[in-house]
């Protein structure tokens, strides 16, 4: 793939929210269909870093083949997912970032899963990363700096960055919340979504608001210490490799949330197993999490699809949120709700 065709193999919807019809900007954006990015960073990840997750493996971590098993099924957001894991051995190194999370906001991704990790032997005692099995590359500052100047660029998109996990946090749990509360609060400043507010895209716009922070708050954390922060978006996933039972729990998901308010998330991601079943999936030579959700991830795109227009819609997510029309398909239930609602009343 030559470097033009790269940069141009997505759909570029980086100013989809300015352009809904004019009878959406009234209704709480918990009722406007959102694309989200599960594990958004996980592009990003170190072959280096030691094992943060399963816990099983972290005592191998020194083991280099365990850190690149781990890689393997731990990365998403890619371009090539059914090639990159056959391009060698340094397949997490940084020359994956073509869907880093510029690539993802520009793809039309509005919710972003984001883990928090510290490394243990990082001499600066308050830098933070990301992680899924692994740590980033990247740093947490750096990466928020980014979605905040994307954030200034692009005024009436309405941001959701999801914070949680907190891995290694133990040995000072409160220094280092309060550390990342105070970079969020100073960095987005009167960008952030108030906490008791109802929040309309009309209302945004005017206040010039537009990132909500949901922080998964610790109990030695006072949330009502930072009004401008939200509590934790409730994820809901059918935590299997199996699709019939993903399908399911979505649907069962919007079913109980129907008269419901508030956001939530429905998953299409793909679970490993944490029993010895999961040797059948990861001794396959070329197999790997992004190539398995690759192939099944057209039939979960069609399956929202027709199971949300018209009905309750939320944000959903994908680990491979520039893949198989996932973003314009989740847009396009806010038009048909709209439709659909407006031939109900008539």
């Amino acid at each position: 793939m030559t470097e033009q065709e790269m940069a141009s193999d997505t759909a570029d919807y980086s100013d989809w929210m300015a352009e809904l019809p004019p009878e959406l900007l009234t209704v709480p954006l918990w009722n406007v269909a959102l694309p989200g990015s599960h594990d958004c960073m996980s592009y990003d990840l170190d072959i280096n870093s030691a094992i943060l997750e399963p816990d099983s493996l972290t005592r191998f971590s020194k083991i280099g083949f365990l850190r690149k098993v781990v890689c393997k099924w731990a990365t998403t957001q890619v371009r090539e997912a059914l090639n990159i894991f056959e391009a060698g051995t340094d397949a997490c190194l940084p020359l994956l970032q073509d869907r880093s999370i510029i690539d993802q906001l520009n793809a039309g991704a509005r919710y972003f899963d984001l883990r928090i990790a510290r490394q243990m032997d990082d001499p600066n005692p308050t830098r933070l990363y990301f992680y899924h099995g692994l740590r980033t590359h990247t740093d947490v500052e750096t990466v928020l700096e980014d979605i905040n100047g994307w954030a200034t660029l692009h005024p009436k998109e309405i941001l959701i960055l999801s914070f949680s996990h907190f891995k290694n946090f133990e040995k000072n749990p409160v220094g280092l919340h309060l550390h990342l509360l105070q970079f969020i609060e100073t960095l987005f400043g009167p960008k952030l979504i108030y906490r008791k507010c109802c929040p309309t895209m009309e209302l945004c716009w005017n206040q010039k608001r537009n990132v909500l922070i949901a922080y998964d708050f610790p109990g030695q954390i006072d949330p009502k210490a930072h009004p401008n922060i939200c509590g934790k978006i409730p994820y809901y996933y059918g935590n299997t490799m199996n699709l019939v039972q993903v399908e399911s729990k979505i649907l069962q998901t919007l079913e109980s949330q129907k008269q419901k308010n508030g956001f939530f998330v429905c998953g299409l991601n793909l679970t490993l197993p944490e029993d010895a079943s999961v040797i059948k999936y990861i001794l396959k030579p070329f197999n790997s999490l992004a190539k398995v959700i690759e192939q099944s991830l057209p039939e979960l795109v069609k399956f929202m699809g027709q199971r949300a227009e018209g009905g309750r819609v939320c944000i959903f997510a994908s680990d491979l949120v520039t893949h198989d029309d996932f973003v314009p398909t989740v847009i396009k239930l806010n038009t048909s709700k709209y439709v659909s609602n407006t031939m109900n009343v008539a």
